[in-house]
């Protein structure tokens, strides 16, 4: 039984003169995931957004809200559906006339009774963990655009919605911001569990964090899915616009990008299969840079990443390949190794590893414990790419971890 969708376009067309912006548009958001939009600029993704949030009502076609057709709704409704709703604009839309704590306590002064001490607490409590520190009675003119984005979003997610709409919400920032920011954005929807929809160009980041895909091209939606559906889709226009934005290395860490990565598994799988030539992967992760986001904010955390890819790097030999598995994992393809070689490499990384260096970007006081873990997998002959990387993920062990 397919479940109900949240949110769902049928047949949506939206025309302004003689260009038809949404020439019947089709499009499901269900409850608690996040659904990215992506697609060339220019062909709607912003103009979609706002049908979805209600600044703009289709021409023809039917916009529902948990199966209920928005028009045929009474004021009330739509005035309570609103309130269910936050969005970050692509221009950030701050007012001038206010501090950077004003135009991000404003959402609270205007939908709550809240005391001002809880709307100050709540405030600040964004600000941290968007490392807007000391900027409180700054203004918008005074920041720059990748710290105005930053006020943006904690403006979006001050009210705890149950809908955040994000037009473009990494537009400007440098990758370790930007990863900040989509790490953000994936850690509330967690913890929340809201419904995200976000337009974006950056691929493959977006991947990591969404479970919904749609891709929209001529007015048209040419691909709903998943991720990893839509990174095997066979439509031309869908693969040509992945691969055109995609770069030979992930932009945070520096290490060869999921794509690039992925061709590597498969050229080993190859190898093996022609040669009987094994090799064996290792699926790394630091574990609890939830832990560092809340000591220090989603910018320590991605820093912390960032540098232990680095040391991951120089710890490889040149034929060894490391690349961004997921949202904070790194996977590693040993060529001509098998599993107990493959666990000589990861004490080695543990011998190497430099805390201090390592966790520079935390700048804090309080003690933290962590731990890095590997899973290890060897290929045999009649291994299957999935099961490989499942297998990896299922033997995940703690192999070194200690306190600062």
């Amino acid at each position: 039984m397919i479940a109900q969708a949240m949110i769902e376009l049928k047949d949506a067309v939206k025309r302004f003169g003689d260009n038809a912006v949404l020439n019947g548009v089709n499009l499901r958001i269900y409850k608690g995931e996040i659904t990215s939009l992506i697609g060339k600029s220019g062909v709607g993704k912003s103009v979609l957004l706002k049908h979805i949030i209600g600044l703009f009502e289709p021409d023809s076609g039917e916009l529902l809200y948990e199966g209920k057709d928005v028009r045929a709704m009474k004021r009330d409704e739509k005035r309570a559906l609103k309130r269910r709703f936050s969005y970050m604009f692509q221009e950030s839309a701050l007012f001038d006339f206010l501090t950077v704590f004003e135009n991000i306590a404003l959402p609270l002064q205007e939908t709550t009774s809240l005391q001002v001490a809880e709307i100050h607490r709540r405030v600040h409590d964004k600000m941290h963990q968007l490392d807007l520190h000391k900027i409180d009675d700054n203004y918008p003119s005074q920041l720059s655009g990748g710290m105005k984005k930053r006020v943006a979003l904690a403006r979006a997610l001050v009210t705890d919605p149950e809908i955040v709409l994000f037009d473009e919400p990494t537009t400007g920032l440098d990758p370790v911001r930007k990863s900040a920011v989509l790490s953000m954005i994936s850690d509330y929807q967690k913890r929340f569990g809201f419904t995200g929809v976000i337009v974006s160009h950056e691929i493959p980041d977006i991947f990591f964090i969404s479970q919904r895909v749609a891709m929209i091209d001529s007015g048209r939606i040419v691909f709903e899915g998943t991720p990893e559906e839509i990174q095997k889709a066979a439509d031309p226009v869908v693969q040509n616009f992945i691969k055109g934005l995609e770069s030979p290395h992930d932009d945070l860490t520096g290490v060869a990008s999921q794509s690039l990565g992925h061709k590597r598994l498969q050229q080993e799988m190859s190898r093996l299969q022609r040669h009987q030539i094994s090799f064996s992967i290792i699926l790394l992760s630091v574990d609890n840079l939830e832990d560092v986001d809340r000591i220090a904010g989603h910018v320590a955390s991605q820093t912390v990443l960032k540098n232990f890819a680095n040391h991951v790097k120089q710890n490889l030999y040149i034929t060894d390949t490391c690349f961004r598995y997921d949202m904070n994992k790194i996977l590693v393809i040993l060529p001509d190794t098998n599993a107990d070689q493959a666990r000589m490499f990861c004490e080695k990384l543990s011998r190497n590893l430099e805390t201090s260096a390592l966790f520079e970007a935390i700048g804090t006081q309080a003690e933290l414990c962590y731990s890095v873990s590997a899973g290890i997998a060897q290929a045999e002959k009649d291994s299957r790419l999935e099961s490989l990387l499942d297998d990896a993920k299922s033997r995940q062990n703690i192999f070194y971890e200690c306190s600062i």
